[in-house]
């Protein structure tokens, strides 16, 4: 029968490393999807406990404390406080980026093409699929920035929309966000920018400016997308919400209401509490600036070049042998670690691997431990 046929899940092709790794004693170490693993904030657990918002129907834009609470954060986190933006709720950030190509395509059925980067979370792609689009992959640099230039014309006149993400994953790259913005409105394409890592910018000079957020250029033909996920250890809950220009948000979150797409009222509610919340934020900052050192450490005899990234929580290694793969075997061989080979995020990363830094830290130690061995002679199997 023809028609769409899912292709294996990324994460669900590493079978077969996660056996090898396995055999280590303590088992593998996963370092491959980008789930936290540390504690949420008490308050935001004991507030989804007893919100008593369980009872109705929440809104589908999201509550008036959810949506203060969204712009209160960016306004003091970011100082970006965009006249006139829009904000709405939505199920994490995930089912956001997945959904928009099919929202977007009834509303300009002439267009069909979504811009996304060539090495990227597949989501994005994905999203293309499922409504019947063409995803595009935008070129980068040799620094993981997109390079706007090399679109086509044509290409850029079939597109719903841009996807950017800043900091990058897998790559951790902190991109232009003003030329993102200067190039959609010149060629009349929304763009949207995923800054689901803005809290962990590691340039401490860029951390807090406003121009880490696309918003920092207004609204017009601009929407952010946020999740608490990363920020707050809340990827359970599945609380995100996007801010940007009131049409666009506007239109969305009608169409949402109609799909039944609703963040639970007591999630909302916890996310008020984690969003009123900084000195969590900034606590969890330190633990993965610390988990990032080490994993870069254990990696260098793997992969000597590897480099601490600009932002987010992952170390995009590059493999000696020129093959992501290769790469990936040979971490669950030696150490009994699990990382994500560079291919899943697109062709143009198949010679990297992607790590992430979200194993409680008793587990990197037993890596470390596992080096040490390694080094001394004996292997802990």
């Amino acid at each position: 029968m023809g028609g769409f046929s899912p292709p294996p899940y990324p994460y669900d092709r590493l079978g077969e490393l996660r056996a090898v790794a396995d055999r280590f004693d303590g088992g593998c170490v996963d370092l491959s999807v980008g789930s936290p693993t540390d504690a949420p904030l008490p308050a935001a657990v004991a507030t989804l406990a007893a919100s008593g918002d369980e009872r109705g129907y929440p809104a589908s834009i999201g509550s008036p404390a959810y949506r203060d609470a969204a712009l209160g954060w960016l306004g003091r986190r970011f100082g970006v406080e965009p006249a006139g933006a829009a904000v709405a709720a939505c199920i994490g950030t995930k089912e956001f980026a997945a959904s928009l190509p099919h929202y977007l395509r009834l509303r300009a059925p002439g267009r069909d093409t979504v811009l996304c980067p060539a090495v990227a979370y597949p989501t994005y792609a994905m999203g293309a699929a499922l409504a019947g689009c063409r995803a595009m992959p935008v070129p980068m640099d040799s620094q993981w920035r997109l390079e706007l230039d090399a679109i086509a014309p044509d290409d850029a006149a079939r597109s719903l929309c841009l996807w950017i993400n800043s900091p990058g994953n897998p790559t951790g790259a902190v991109d232009d966000l003003a030329t993102a913005a200067r190039w959609g409105r010149r060629h009349g394409v929304p763009v949207f920018s995923d800054e689901c890592y803005i809290e962990y910018i590691w340039d401490d000079s860029a951390a807090r400016r406003p121009e880490a957020s696309i918003l920092s250029q207004g609204t017009s033909g601009l929407v952010a997308v946020y999740s608490l996920s990363k920020r707050s250890n809340l990827a359970g809950l599945r609380a995100g919400f996007y801010v940007g220009d009131p049409d666009l948000v506007g239109y969305l979150s009608e169409v949402r209401k109609h799909a039944g797409m609703m963040v639970p009222g007591p999630v909302q509610a916890a996310a008020v509490a984690a969003l009123d919340d900084d000195g969590h934020v900034d606590a969890q900052r330190a633990v993965y600036r610390s988990r990032l050192s080490r994993l870069r450490e254990l990696l260098s005899s793997l992969a000597p070049d590897v480099e601490l990234p600009g932002g987010g929580l992952y170390l995009w290694a590059e493999s000696p042998e020129g093959d992501g793969w290769s790469l990936a075997r040979r971490a669950a061989e030696e150490l009994g670690a699990l990382i994500s080979p560079g291919e899943l995020y697109g062709p143009g990363g198949a010679a990297y691997a992607r790590v992430a830094a979200v194993a409680p830290d008793a587990r990197i130690g037993l890596l470390e431990q596992r080096m040490a061995a390694r080094r001394g002679g004996t292997v802990n199997r």
